[in-house]
């Protein structure tokens, strides 16, 4: 079915489907018998979106705590097997780029490189330096100044209260040695350094995030139907059990009105 053939078909079951809304800035969203698809996607992203969506329609009425719990394996398939989620995040990867997170993981290696960089340059003037020690130096020097607050975040506003007006200073990583010109290279290096690693633990937590996401059951039988609209063949090759189990169920009539827009 294209998509004017499958939005009439949703309505028919009940459904309400929106194609104007953002979808809260996804592609698609699905809640409690309604589907949006975003008015920004791309047109040839629009079924296999509003399959996607549907999945969950009808995951949802077979587990009906899927939204809360991100369903289970044996819900869907009739077991719990560690090949499931194996061959399905093949399929994910091939449905949806983004779940490689490759822009992520080159952003965590650059981190980790000027992280390299700034320990050495450090190290030039404190050999004995070590990330995982206490710097003793930098931390009897730093609580004379208010680079101190860098620490803890790239850019601060200090506003000081005087007897007629207010003094504001604003203090940035990138202005360290305008702001402190008394301040050791070794030392500036360091402040450097603690944000990098801020910036490295976030998107490890981005990262994390994004997987727990990618890896419920839910989302996993959701882009193997998209993956199956989109290509079959390729898909089988992918996840060959799974598609297995997949059309059994699917054949019995156990995944309802799904058999309807996705036929054998």
């Amino acid at each position: 079915m294209e998509e004017k053939a499958l939005v009439k078909y949703f309505r028919t079951l009940g459904l309400t489907v929106n194609r104007s809304t953002k979808a809260r800035g996804h592609q698609g969203f699905y809640l409690q018998n309604r589907i949006d698809v975003s008015k920004n996607t791309p047109p040839h992203r629009v079924v296999p979106t509003l399959l996607h969506e549907f999945a969950h329609y009808i995951h949802s009425r077979i587990e009906p705590d899927m939204p809360r719990t991100g369903g289970t394996f044996t819900a869907l398939f009739g077991e719990e097997n560690p090949i499931f989620i194996e061959e399905l995040l093949k399929v994910t990867n091939f449905v949806d780029e983004n779940s490689m997170f490759l822009k992520l993981y080159e952003h965590k290696d650059r981190l980790k490189n000027k992280i390299k960089d700034l320990e050495q340059r450090i190290k030039a003037d404190y050999p004995k330096f070590m990330r995982s020690k206490k710097f003793k130096d930098f931390d009897k020097y730093i609580k004379k100044t208010n680079a101190r607050y860098l620490l803890k975040y790239d850019r601060v506003k200090l506003i000081e209260k005087g007897f007629f007006k207010k003094t504001t200073t604003i203090y940035t990583i990138e202005n360290i040695e305008r702001d402190f010109p008394e301040m050791p290279a070794a030392f500036a290096a360091y402040i450097r350094l603690r944000s990098a690693q801020r910036r490295q633990a976030r998107v490890s937590a981005k990262i994390s995030r994004y997987k727990k996401y990618y890896e419920k059951p839910s989302e996993l039988f959701a882009r193997l139907v998209e993956g199956l609209y989109i290509d079959r063949e390729w898909t089988e090759a992918l996840a060959p059990y799974t598609c297995e189990c997949f059309y059994k169920h699917l054949q019995n009539g156990y995944y309802k009105e799904l058999s309807t827009v996705l036929p054998v």
